[in-house]
């Protein structure tokens, strides 16, 4: 998947690591010593991550090292301190509006790959995953969590609003009152209240997460990749279609389909 050249640097600024196992790619943020906290340059490896996905590719799992998820933003950074070749989140207070979009906008890009009809993106939690770590669930189709998890959206403790793509997501997972609430009150979600939800597709013990997600991997690439590339791409907004025009989408992507099983015969 990737040229060992600058992405390689790229990934280890950012304290990730990247694998690839016949078409799964697993993305692991790798600096458990300080709960896989994030920073912008994890935000720039995670874009470089899916700036380099290949087409052969059908399951990218994002996970923590360790002991947790992610804490979320590095408090450090948010604190005014530099964190190596980071400068600290705080120097966006002096930024103009127009800086300030242009910043964030490509901080989102690390999150807003995973919504690539190419492949289906599961997030395996553990632990915590607060604030950012939060966001980089949610920006995954599907999420297993372990049964110790707890999820918080932490930006209002910090006086801000969730800005890695979080909104929509959580909405679209939870429904509006739900995120309102949970993301207003800063409040942790364990395991139970997440499955219950709608927020994860499934509560397993922490010692069979990796089996789990295995399996999950399994599911997802056993069938056509034409097939689930469609489905994925005809879900992803069909909740802000009309019913017409979803049927419509329907009949496209079959007539598609049939052409491909067709030449394939």
């Amino acid at each position: 998947m990737f040229e060992v050249t600058a992405a390689t640097t790229t990934l280890e600024k950012g304290g990730l690591t990247c694998t690839q196992e016949g078409a799964v790619v697993t993305v692991t943020m790798n600096r458990p010593e300080i709960r896989n906290a994030m920073r912008p340059s994890t935000w720039a490896a995670l874009a470089a991550v899916g700036a380099s996905i290949d087409d052969d590719v059908r399951v990218v799992v994002v996970r923590g090292a360790g002991e947790t998820f992610s804490s979320g933003l590095d408090r450090r950074s948010f604190a005014g301190e530099p964190i190596g070749e980071d400068p600290p989140i705080t120097d966006l207070f002096a930024a103009s509006q127009e800086e300030f979009d242009r910043t964030a906008a490509t901080y989102q890009e690390g999150f807003s790959w995973l919504r690539d009809p190419r492949f289906v993106s599961i997030a395996a939690v553990q632990g915590h995953a607060l604030g950012a770590g939060f966001q980089l669930a949610l920006a995954c189709d599907i999420r297993i969590a372990a049964d110790d998890v707890k999820f918080s959206m932490r930006e209002p403790a910090l006086g801000l609003v969730p800005d890695l793509t979080g909104t929509k997501h959580l909405v679209e997972a939870i429904g509006y009152s739900r995120a309102l609430e949970w993301t207003a009150s800063a409040r942790f979600v364990e395991a139970n209240e997440a499955l219950a939800s709608g927020l994860v597709n499934r509560v397993v013990s922490r010692d069979l997460l990796d089996v789990a997600i295995a399996e999950m991997a399994d599911g997802l690439t056993a069938h056509s990749h034409g097939a689930v590339t469609a489905i994925k791409s005809l879900l992803l907004d069909a909740a802000e279609r009309s019913f017409e025009e979803q049927c419509a989408r329907e009949r496209e992507a079959q007539f598609h389909r049939f052409a491909a099983v067709a030449a394939a015969r």
